[in-house]
């Protein structure tokens, strides 16, 4: 099955970019894509996956263990490892993992079974949707309409890299790290602002109104759609280029410094904003080290907090009703740029 090519990607520079930025760190948390049907949101994911590198895995181990990590291993690939075992290995592309919208908690988390728990005195685990999503993609398509308590458990799982699931007593965990990507259109409903601050990045994203651009895009869908191979290789070389990138920043990424005059400027706009709680700086501080090393520079500077900051915020900003998001977002952050200093 083809895949379109991620750098064929007409406009909607900044979801390309908020996707890129955590390809490079999950640890920024994810993204939250909130835009109308049709806007290319679930075709940048899969074109993503597509582009990254290829993974080395256990071949029998369900949650895809990274064979010479021990300490990102299950607890099973762990103990073959201790004794001695040579745990089988091969090489596969990186999962999209979809989450359909009616899946339940167990669907999730994945299931225990207590009866032979109790007569084997065994643990016995079924794995599920977070055990497959480990060292992939995890996407949710219209996350606003998921249950809320599905929602904090996948949020939970990936701030914590690790699935726990209890029950009557007992447990059992294991790795749960993963590139969690949710969409969803407004007009059917609003995912609670507790769950939604908790995404790493948001953005807003809209049908593109540039002539050009749209015709570009239709004539690039039909030569996909007539020959796929042809318009791959057209893009291969931009496609190796990205992945290059991308597994640069990922090695220089905790080598990035952050000058102390940068950091207070992420915590003065916090502040200015008037932002609860310091996910948002924290976000900032992540992604703004992530987006230098992608730019391949080891320091961040204003520029790029300034840049990475509407992503960081748009989600957490306090609103009146009725007020319009992204724009009033932009505006906002000319005013603190313009009352902090100008040398920020």
């Amino acid at each position: 099955m083809y895949t379109f090519p991620f750098s064929a990607i007409v406009g909607q520079e900044e979801m390309k970019l908020a996707l890129i930025l955590n390809a490079i760190q999950p640890a920024i948390g994810g993204v939250l894509i909130r835009g109308e049907r049709g806007t290319a949101k679930s075709t940048a994911v899969r074109a993503l996956a597509a582009v990254l590198p290829e993974l080395s895995v256990v071949s029998d181990c369900p949650f895809s263990c990274p064979p010479e990590e021990p300490a990102a291993m299950c607890i099973s690939c762990r103990e073959r490892t201790e004794r001695g075992e040579k745990l089988p290995v091969t090489r596969r592309r990186m999962r999209v993992v979809d989450l359909p919208i009616n899946a339940s908690e167990d669907r999730v988390v994945g299931t225990l079974d207590l009866e032979h728990a109790l007569r084997e005195g065994e643990r016995r685990f079924e794995p599920g949707v977070l055990a497959e999503a480990n060292r992939g993609i995890l996407y949710v398509d219209e996350v606003n309409l998921l249950d809320d308590y599905v929602v904090d458990v996948l949020l939970d799982a990936a701030a914590m890299g690790v699935n726990i699931v209890e029950r009557e007593g007992v447990s059992y965990s294991h790795p749960a790290r993963f590139m969690l990507v949710g969409t969803m259109n407004p007009e059917e409903g609003e995912l609670r602002p507790q769950l939604t601050d908790r995404f790493g990045l948001c953005i807003d994203i809209a049908s593109i109104h540039n002539v050009r651009q749209r015709v570009e895009i239709v004539e690039l869908r039909e030569r996909f759609e007539a020959g796929p191979e042809d318009l791959l290789a057209e893009y291969a070389g931009a496609e190796e280029e990205l992945r290059g990138r991308i597994l640069r920043a990922a090695q220089l990424e905790r080598r990035v410094i952050v000058p102390r005059a940068v950091a207070e400027l992420i915590a003065m706009i916090n502040i200015e904003l008037d932002i609860d709680g310091h996910r948002g700086d924290i976000v900032m501080r992540r992604a703004a080290q992530t987006y230098a090393a992608y730019l391949g520079v080891m320091e961040v500077t204003p520029e790029h907090v300034y840049t990475i900051a509407p992503m960081a915020l748009a989600h957490r900003l306090k609103r009146l009703p009725l007020q319009p998001s992204a724009r009033s977002l932009n505006e906002a952050l000319q005013a603190v740029k313009k009352k902090l200093s100008p040398g920020l």
